[in-house]
């Protein structure tokens, strides 16, 4: 885990820095007063290997994926007791009439 946990502050760091790369280079334009139409070429494959290495660190850090096994003693529903007296029905449906003598029209 702590290799992959360095990979991913390396992906963190690399992506800071091609983010402060893009605002260098558009402080540069503005003074030149050209138009900004993208960051260069450089800063793109920064910004992908970034992404890269960030998003396969946040797969494998948090280590493998289980199977949930529906028969595990964890998985069981916890019942409610016998005694039942703070079971409270009160909700807004209550307020509809209930009519029980409706049947489908074809």
């Amino acid at each position: 885990m702590g290799g992959c946990f360095v990979v991913g502050i390396l992906g963190v760091l690399i992506l800071a820095h091609a983010s402060y790369s893009t605002i260098q280079y558009r402080n540069v334009l503005k003074i030149m007063q050209e138009e900004f139409s993208g960051p260069p070429f450089n800063v793109a494959i920064e910004l992908s290997l970034g992404l890269v290495l960030s998003v396969w660190a946040a797969l494998t850090v948090p280590g493998k994926f289980r199977s949930i096994n529906p028969e595990s003693e964890e998985n069981r529903v916890v019942f409610l007791p016998a005694n039942q007296d703070f079971m409270v029905f009160n909700h807004r449906g209550k307020l509809f009439p209930q009519k029980t003598d409706l049947k489908l029209k074809h």
